[in-house]
């Protein structure tokens, strides 16, 4: 029987654990990032150690004696949290941006061992009765969360079961983590090239055109990386080459992924089977802001009621652009979506992406968004003097009254084998006394100046929109937690921050410090204003489209995979989208979200409703106003995962979360 603190002695306990947490010292368990591995074997070592120490204080923890207390057992418990979190962030950076493929090869194989780890973790009864025996008297209201969400996510690993189910568990899980790693790997793999006559690139951009020469057989070859494959979508006027790069996009790690993504599917459905629920979804939606797949479905329906009506008349000026030169069309083919989308913007609003795009040079871009962030939040963000693991990668540091709050990577240009979305890996947890977070963000935009690295407006949405997601970690380090810092609040409410601070770059005042032509002149007010009336339009099919994927995401995750997972898809994906998928496609296999995010797709838009509701407060009282910002840093960002998200967006606000902002957006579409 464990001996009962007596309330005395828990109260003082309490008391004394502020002043011990400043006392702390740096976690010389967690090495150094090793950005400058040089071969496969060092990384092997590294994650080696790693296991080895998650093992070793998981066994000092299942053999604690006396007492459950917050001082000791807690915080072996949230030093494991920190280990792994340090383990799996390298780890999926290893994977996602080492040069050759021996080192990626080993990040991949790192990660499955540290998500084998977190799960034997999460399946150990002895140490669940540990925390459980953990009076909560007297207990700070962060704390109290961390250990109900914590002791919750071993209830729902499994923890109860008989040690025979929870080692057919583990099993299940390690499989999981291990064709999860093979789908996203298959994905980097998944590269493919079509190749083009020159007179197919007419209408593109001169510097797109310049960088693409023909080689010795005459042929241009083209990727499906981002910076070649959205500007063909969008500027070629050759259809044939868009339709034939399109279905190359589209059949990424396809078939390779196929039984892969078939194995992840069952897996899922046979674990939440063994837990005792009906099918994944309804599993992993449990520690979620919207905790059902019945709750998701109304959102999609309520958000598709809004969206619908603009995705209508979207789908009609289209058309109706398309019949301009295909006077017998019926229908919009999704190779021409993008391609009709910018000859609407054009022709209805008088916005010319190409024109505005000569304003968006990386260089100039990157130093933007360094600099609003400085500007809005009353920061200084300097460059970090450390290892990189390639020359074009960018390492800052963010402080806050001179003191070091963050450090950062930028990995911004693509290469081959590399990564070829867009993500924010976070890599360091940040604790108060202890540690500050470190992250990298990894993209693929052009590199350089006026001459190499023009940008279209999308791409620059998207890297504050990523860098969004850096600063939510960076403003929240000053938790006493590793489980509770950071980015660790509900995971339905992750993109919200991030989607709200894509409205930055659509205003003026923003743009014109750093939007500018080669010859150094800022973007024209009156094409901002453009950029602004043509902004609504498209809007409602790209949110159908969105919508589907959430679509996809939930039902895929409600049984078995299917017998025709490629079908199933499709038939999923055409109860929202209005543009629906070409033939052949077989997207699936290159949706990493299915692997990142299970059936919860759905947070994209649910963090939309929110991050427009949020977006409120700095319409009424200025883009540009501190009082507002340093509000929205220190309820929303700051407590990190320390509270419910609700309630920091519900204090923001000062009223529940309401659809009525994004309501009100779709109606703009006109």
């Amino acid at each position: 029987m464990l001996r009962k603190m007596t309330l005395a002695a828990l109260l003082a306990a309490t008391t004394s654990l502020t002043a011990q947490a400043r006392q702390l010292p740096i976690d010389s368990f967690i090495e150094p990032i090793h950005a400058d591995a040089k071969d496969a074997a060092t990384l092997k070592a590294v994650c080696d150690r790693e296991i080895a120490e998650i093992e070793r204080r998981q066994s000092e923890l299942e053999a604690e004696k006396g007492p459950a207390t917050q001082l000791r057992t807690l915080q072996r418990y949230d030093d494991i949290v920190n280990l792994i979190t340090a383990a799996s962030g390298e780890s999926t950076l290893y994977r996602q941006i080492m040069a050759d493929d021996a080192r990626r090869q080993a990040g991949a194989a790192c990660e499955v061992r540290v998500a084998n780890a977190t799960s034997k973790l999460n399946l150990s009864r002895p140490i669940y009765d540990r925390l459980k025996a953990i009076p909560t008297i007297g207990m700070s209201n962060a704390t109290k969360l961390y250990l109900t969400r914590t002791l919750a996510s071993f209830e729902r690993s499994g923890v109860a079961s008989d040690p025979a189910k929870r080692a057919r568990i583990q099993a299940l899980q390690e499989q999981l983590a291990k064709a999860s790693t093979e789908f996203a790997e298959n994905i980097a793999k998944g590269r493919k090239t079509v190749t083009a006559d020159p007179a197919e690139l007419e209408g593109l951009p001169a510097d797109y055109i310049a960088a693409h020469k023909p080689g010795a057989d005459g042929k241009v070859v083209i990727s499906t990386d981002y910076p070649d494959i959205n500007p063909v979508m969008a500027y070629a006027k050759s259809e044939a080459l868009r339709k034939r790069l399109s279905l190359a996009n589209l059949t990424r790690a396809y078939r390779e992924n196929d039984a892969v993504l078939r194995r992840v599917l069952d897996l899922r459905q046979q674990i939440a089977t063994l837990l005792g629920r009906p099918n994944y979804a309804a599993l992993v939606l449990e520690d979620k802001m919207l905790t059902t797949p019945e709750k998701v479905e109304k959102l999609l329906t309520d958000m598709a009621a809004a969206a619908r009506p603009a995705a209508e008349r979207d789908y009609a000026k289209k058309l109706a652009a398309q019949k301009l030169t295909q006077p017998d069309a019926t229908k919009i083919e999704p190779w021409n979506n993008a391609y009709l989308g910018r000859q609407v913007q054009q022709s209805l609003y008088a916005y010319d992406r190409q024109e505005s795009r000569k304003y968006f040079a990386y260089n100039q871009v990157r130093d933007g968004i360094l600099a609003l962030t400085q500007d809005l939040f009353g920061v200084e963000i300097r460059p970090w003097k450390t290892a990189v693991w390639d020359p074009a990668v960018e390492p800052y540091e963010l402080l806050d009254h001179g003191k070091v709050i963050g450090r950062f990577y930028f990995d911004s240009h693509p290469r081959p084998g590399k990564y070829n979305h867009a993500n924010m890996v976070p890599l360091r947890n940040g604790i108060v006394g202890r540690s500050i977070p470190v992250a990298a963000l990894v993209m693929n935009m052009p590199a350089g100046d006026h001459s190499t690295g023009l940008m279209e407006h999308g791409d620059v949405v998207t890297f504050l929109h990523e860098f969004g997601h850096m600063l939510h970690g960076m403003f929240s380090p000053g938790q006493r937690w590793a489980g509770v810092s950071g980015i660790t609040t509900e995971w339905d409410f992750v993109e919200a921050p991030s989607q709200m601070l894509e409205e930055w770059v659509f205003d003026y005042d923003t743009l014109s410090r750093f939007a500018r032509d080669a010859k150094g002149n800022p973007i024209p007010r009156e094409l901002v204003a453009k950029m602004n009336a043509a902004r609504y339009f498209d809007l409602g099919l790209a949110d159908m489209r969105q919508l589907a994927l959430a679509n996809i995401s939930l039902r895929l995750h409600q049984g078995p995979a299917p017998a025709d997972i490629g079908a199933e898809v499709k038939r999923l994906d055409a109860q929202y989208n209005m543009v629906p998928l070409m033939e052949g496609s077989q997207f699936q296999d290159a949706f990493g979200h299915l692997t990142e995010y299970s059936a919860v797709y759905y947070t994209y838009r649910w963090s939309k409703v929110i991050a427009d509701d949020m977006f409120t407060q700095f319409e009424a009282k200025g883009l540009r106003d501190r009082a507002t910002a340093d509000r929205y840093r220190r309820v929303v960002l700051q407590p990190g995962g320390s509270k419910p998200a609700a309630q920091m967006v519900e204090e923001f606000l000062g009223r529940p979360i309401s659809l009525d902002a994004y309501k009100a957006e779709m109606a703009r579409n006109k």
